[in-house]
């Protein structure tokens, strides 16, 4: 399956953002899929994954409460909606996939998107 990631952009401390993740290639219900993040100068870290129903979801410590993460499957796409932005969100946002239940971890992820950068200014 391929991934291309969308919508980053700058914004400021407060403020929300909406990240895509389009799918394409292969059977999208098949994959559960997750958001991870990587800071300048630091490692990727996991951010929200949704199962491949959309029916479970699970999110980092540090964005729950703030992010929310869904699915539409009939248009091959998952969505990270970010609301009370912070400085510390600022990274590039990557989407991934695998054929599996949503997990944590990234090196269980077969698929990769390109990666969408966010900004959050203070």
């Amino acid at each position: 399956v391929q991934l291309q990631a969308s919508g980053g952009g700058l914004v400021q401390a407060g403020g929300s953002l909406r990240v895509s993740c389009a799918a394409s290639g292969r059977t999208f219900s098949n994959y559960a899929v997750g958001w991870f993040r990587q800071a300048p100068g630091k490692e990727r870290e996991f951010v929200a994954a949704i199962s491949r129903s959309g029916a479970t979801t699970d999110y980092a410590d540090s964005v729950k409460g703030r992010f929310t993460i869904s699915r539409d499957n009939a248009k091959n796409t998952v969505v990270l909606q970010m609301d009370s932005l912070k400085p510390e969100d600022t990274a590039v946002y990557y989407c991934a996939a695998r054929s599996g239940m949503a997990v944590t971890h990234l090196n269980l992820y077969d698929f990769w998107g390109q990666g969408t950068l966010v900004t959050v200014s203070s």
